[in-house]
């Protein structure tokens, strides 16, 4: 059952991390400007929107599993510590970013 637990984490984190990449590819038609630290800084864009974002969204999971009413067999707990190692490997990389 761990497994399972750890697949579906995995799964969500692919999804998170993965989605926005296929949502962002330019069309034929597209005003696409690649993200580089120039155009950023020029536009007032904040630096890996999507990681932020996933790390936000691993807090919201992280605080659901945390007020579930159920343990789910030990489970939930385990879920809870992937989300943590997850946002912990993406802060990392955002002040590996920052180097």
């Amino acid at each position: 059952m761990k497994t399972v637990v750890r697949a579906a984490v995995a799964m969500l984190l692919t999804f998170l991390l993965a989605a926005p990449i296929v949502a962002q590819a330019p069309t034929a038609k597209s005003r696409f400007l690649p993200t580089t630290k120039d155009n950023d800084r020029n536009r007032g864009r904040e630096h890996h929107p999507h990681i932020r974002a996933a790390i936000k969204e691993l807090e919201e999971a992280k605080r659901e599993l945390q007020t579930a009413a159920h343990d789910f067999g030990g489970h939930r707990a385990d879920a809870v510590r992937a989300c943590d190692e997850a946002i912990h490997q993406l802060q990392l990389a955002l002040q590996y970013d920052k180097k």
